[in-house]
């Protein structure tokens, strides 16, 4: 494992820390088979238990609580581990190249129908015990690989604009490989009438989709920046008790969960909204709309933050998707260019909060270094990764409860869609406008008062190459 020090001059901060397309191309690769599997399983996997597997409505829904506990839990277990892994592919990628096949292969078993018994309730409720158990497996192996992943970008570089890049990259591939999961839903499902085979087929080709990028990552990257610090002793406890009295990681987390629960409260709800607000067969071409400006958007501003720096950048977006948001709620039931234009809008602004707050948590991670000494990547991204996760479970909770309480009619599996009484209309709009409105207001708040801008955080690395200066002379008294 390469270890930069003071006198290595890739550390010298005197020389341009760039890194060149091809590191930056497999960096990005890396995070394409999450952006795969997290919309398929987030889109498709709740009806394809209910609709294809035949599974209870009630056993489905705990099969992805479950899911989704299991995966909070580990995240902060896996983030420690992968602080103190020792090994020649490095701490980040022996996690992904041991993971990836694991990976692959959990997400491909979501997408069977096993038959265990004739007896209806028997094979019920072994067909639950199965997805808990793949579901749990999964989420262990989507871990193992994407938490090292996100932990790797400060080991790459230490220069404040590149980080911006490679999370650009990152997000690229990401989002791009979500559309390419929904297009190749869209194409299977019209030469696949057969729900079943279809899904098989679109899990194993997606499954092979998302694991070899993974390789592409870790032999076309190799970390730069480490410390040769032992692991350390202090508990899982002590280790989140620092990372949460780090003042400007305080604003960051607020500011991701912020856009975090917006997102995600729009993307449960626009099905709906699309559906039976603006009573359209299908809402897959407002998803798409918003990801491909989303991707386009990601390199634009990140050449915008190298000028005009993040903070500028995220009030930017923030107001573009604001507008968005805002005008879902006053859009009129005839008008759908105006819904594709507020689509278009809403991808310029989502973009934004892919990219900042992700930027921003690597310079948290520097002033950490300077605090403690230590570099703890794992733990800082951990939490973020788990924030994700508890903005989707309040999305999908709260778009559920909001629904039921305003008189919601289910289609119960027939193929007209039902009028709805005008509580659920107003409720489904109010849940896509004035609510994902406020949460971003409150986002952008915090990011007026974050602390960190780029002079701070070029003082930050000043003080660590100076530490580190000092630290190569004695050593070589």
């Amino acid at each position: 494992m390469n270890h930069s020090s003071p006198s290595d001059p890739s550390s010298d901060r005197s020389q341009p820390d760039k890194l060149s397309l091809s590191t930056k191309l497999a960096y990005g690769a890396g995070d394409m088979g999450a952006g795969i599997t997290t919309i398929l399983i987030s889109f498709s996997l709740l009806i394809f238990l209910t609709e294809v597997a035949g599974l209870d409505p009630g056993l489905a829904g705990t099969v992805l609580m479950i899911g989704k506990v299991w995966d909070a839990i580990n995240d902060p277990m896996i983030g420690m581990l992968s602080d103190r892994t020792r090994s020649r592919w490095g701490r980040r990628r022996s996690w992904m190249l041991f993971g990836s096949l694991p990976f692959g292969l959990s997400f491909f078993l979501h997408w069977l129908v096993p038959h265990f018994s004739a007896d209806p309730q028997v094979n019920q409720w072994a067909l639950f015990t199965y997805y808990i158990v793949v579901s749990i497996l999964f989420q262990t192996a989507y871990t193992a690989v994407n938490l090292p992943y996100t932990a790797l970008t400060p080991e790459l570089t230490e220069d404040y604009n590149e980080r911006t890049s490679l999370n650009s990259f990152r997000f690229a591939f990401s989002i791009g490989g979500s559309i390419l999961a929904l297009i190749l839903g869209v194409v299977l499902t019209q030469l696949m009438p057969d729900l079943k085979q279809m899904y098989v087929a679109l899990g194993g080709i997606c499954a092979i989709l998302s694991v070899f990028p993974l390789y592409w990552c870790v032999f076309g990257t190799r970390e730069r920046y480490q410390t040769q610090a032992e692991p350390t002793s202090l508990s899982l406890i002590s280790q989140f008790k620092i990372a949460l009295s780090n003042r400007p990681f305080q604003f960051v987390s607020g500011i991701y969960l912020f856009s975090w629960l917006a997102l995600q409260l729009t993307t449960t709800i626009i099905p709906y909204f699309v559906v039976s607000w603006m009573r359209r067969d299908s809402f897959f071409e407002v998803a798409l709309i918003v990801q491909v400006v989303a991707i386009i958007m990601l390199f634009v501003w990140s050449e915008i933050s190298k000028s005009l720096g993040r903070k500028a950048v995220y009030f930017m977006g923030m107001g573009f998707w604001i507008i968005a948001q805002a005008g879902l709620f006053f859009l009129p039931r005839d008008r759908m260019d105006l819904m594709f234009f507020l689509a278009v809008l809403a991808g310029v602004g989502v973009a934004t909060a892919y990219l900042v707050p992700w930027s921003m948590l690597t310079d948290v991670i520097d002033l950490d270094e300077l605090n403690t000494g230590q570099r703890r990547e794992g733990i800082f991204y951990s939490f973020m990764v788990f924030l994700q996760k508890l903005g989707l479970g309040l999305g999908i909770f709260f778009v559920g409860q909001t629904l039921q309480w305003s008189g919601f009619i289910e289609s119960a599996g027939s193929t007209t869609i039902p009028e709805q009484p005008d509580s659920a209309l107003f409720a489904i709009r109010m849940a896509i406008g004035p609510l994902p409105t406020l949460l971003l207001i409150g986002g952008l708040i915090l990011a007026y008062f974050y602390p960190l801008s780029r002079e701070v955080h070029a003082a930050i690395l000043l003080q660590l190459y100076e530490r580190k200066q000092q630290a190569s002379v004695k050593a070589t008294d």
